[in-house]
């Protein structure tokens, strides 16, 4: 069974605050879309260590939704990218679409 996103680790750091879930929320909906572009950017351009730290902002972002074993997985893939390896690009993008 795969991981999904949920926002338990959210509604934990939230001590119980609805509107801290629904801007924690706001940020990650707004936030995610452009991180993901600007990756894909870097990626595409060859430019490896700026993509190594659009994963690095992308990994926070994945361990808030809950998606532990993803965070791991995106913490390999960042040091891969530093040193212009990329066995993991395709399980990363797996998480991105989720």
């Amino acid at each position: 069974m795969t991981e999904q996103p949920n926002i338990e680790m959210i509604k934990q750091m939230s001590g119980g605050d609805v509107s801290f879930i629904e801007k924690m929320m706001e940020i990650i909906q707004r936030e995610l879309p452009k991180e993901i572009t600007l990756y894909h950017e870097h990626l595409k351009n060859a430019d490896y260590l700026t993509a190594a730290k659009d994963v690095h902002k992308l990994k926070h972002k994945i361990s808030i939704l809950g998606l532990e074993k993803s965070y791991k997985l995106a913490a390999d893939y960042e040091n891969e990218l530093k040193n212009h390896k990329f066995s993991l690009a395709e399980s990363f993008e797996d998480i991105l679409r989720k």
